[in-house]
């Protein structure tokens, strides 16, 4: 994949994105220092729908527990399809169906694809089988293990992508190491919130519509959070295909909130539009990370300026430690 614009890498010693003059006259003449992501356009949709999956598997599973049977067979089913899907676009990603199932040759607890595999795997089998009890009534001493079993996969289903991309080095994803996860688990809970308030009649989707509000709202507030701590690092959030999307996540899932908040549980036309609107806003915020991660890994600013803060920060702690070392200031 390319992309142009503010990902460009600077060139001929003018001011890089991250203002430091000199971080493009050490990348051999502006050229990327780091090679580009080789994933496809699958792959943020993947993040996306596991999110969904995940969390939808988790709101059954609660709503059953309370009783909320309506909800729950709709969020059974939610995260059916989302599950379903997710194999055949990590597949497509993959290029060839074996590849998968050499995944699965051996469990890493170190390394966030295998662990995700495994995640993924287990979750949508265990989901099978619970959205099949709750539409049929059937198997039913194995869907008293399955549903646990799915709600609880849920969790590292939906977080395990941003632990993912955080391990990589690409500068805007690895520097959002904190954020990234928990960050992608407030997305997958507005999704899951979301789809099933827009699925189901206003007067049972009481539980769903507050988890999209709490997703949403926890969401937006990572989102700043993440900027903030970036700072100029997450520039690429501002800038080009990633700050497009960036703008429209946060417009469509604020606005969506405010739907959902002020008139979904009277009007299911307004849940519907605010439900829509809000998984709109989580896809594009996906989309938004993928395409910031590219657009950051083109420019060698983005990867000598943090580089140069740890080792000045690096030697500042040395001398200070010597300094405290001899008796004398440092």
């Amino acid at each position: 994949m390319s992309d142009s614009g503010a990902g460009a890498p600077a060139a001929g010693g003018r001011r890089s994105a991250t203002g430091d003059e000199g971080a493009a006259r050490d990348s051999y003449y502006g050229k990327p220092i780091l090679k580009e992501p080789v994933w496809t356009p699958e792959i943020p949709w993947y993040f996306f729908l596991g999110g969904l999956g995940g969390a939808s598997g988790g709101l059954a599973y609660l709503s059953e527990l309370r009783g909320s049977e309506v909800l729950a067979r709709r969020a059974w089913l939610i995260a059916l399809a989302a599950l379903g899907v997710s194999p055949v676009l990590l597949i497509s990603d993959l290029g060839r169906p074996e590849r998968f199932l050499h995944m699965l040759r051996m469990f890493k607890v170190t390394s966030p694809m295998s662990v995700g595999s495994w995640v993924l795997a287990g979750s949508g089998t265990t989901t099978g089988l619970a959205a099949l009890h709750a539409m049929t009534g059937r198997l039913g001493s194995l869907a008293r293990v399955a549903r646990p079993a799915a709600a609880a996969l849920g969790l590292p289903l939906a977080t395990y992508t941003g632990a993912l991309l955080s391990q990589t080095a690409v500068p805007v994803w690895h520097e959002a190491r904190r954020e990234l996860p928990a960050l992608f688990a407030a997305g997958a809970a507005a999704s899951a919130g979301a789809a099933a308030t827009a699925m189901t009649p206003v007067e049972h989707a009481g539980p769903a519509r507050r988890l999209a509000l709490v997703g949403a709202v926890a969401e937006l507030a990572l989102v700043g959070a993440m900027d903030r701590r970036l700072g100029e690092l997450g520039q690429p959030y501002h800038e080009g295909a990633g700050g497009s999307f960036s703008q429209a996540a946060r417009g469509l899932t604020a606005t969506g909130a405010m739907l959902l908040g002020a008139r979904a549980q009277r009007s299911r036309a307004a849940a519907v539009l605010g439900g829509g609107m809000m998984l709109a806003g989580a896809l594009c915020e996906r989309w938004s990370v993928f395409k910031a991660g590219f657009q950051s890994a083109r420019d060698p600013s983005y990867t000598v300026a943090p580089q140069r803060r740890r080792i000045a920060a690096a030697r500042t702690r040395a001398n200070a430690a010597a300094a405290a070392a001899t008796g004398r200031k440092p």
